[in-house]
C-alpha cells in the first residue's frame, strides 16, 4: 500500500500591529481566518482572492500585509 502524504501551506498575513491573520491552503481552496477568531473568514477559490478578503476584513486604513509563508 502506497502512502501519500498531502501538504497544504499556511500564509501568516503580518500588518502594523503583528498578525492579522493567516490563510491556509486546502483541498477546497483557501481558507482565510483572522488572528483571534474562532472561524473562519471563508473558503476563497485562489490565493489573490484570499489575500483581498484578508485585507478587506483588517481595520479600516491599514496598509496592505506582508505575506509569509511558512
Amino acid at each position: 500500500m502506497e502512502h501519500t502524504e498531502q501538504r497544504h501551506s499556511l500564509w501568516v498575513a503580518y500588518g502594523a500591529t503583528g498578525v492579522a491573520g493567516s490563510i491556509r491552503e486546502a483541498a477546497e481552496g483557501f481558507i482565510v481566518t483572522m488572528a483571534g477568531a474562532d472561524a473562519s473568514l471563508g473558503t476563497y477559490p485562489t490565493m489573490d482572492v484570499a489575500k483581498s478578503a484578508l485585507y478587506s476584513a483588517m481595520p479600516a486604513g491599514s496598509d496592505w500585509p506582508r505575506f509569509e509563508q511558512h
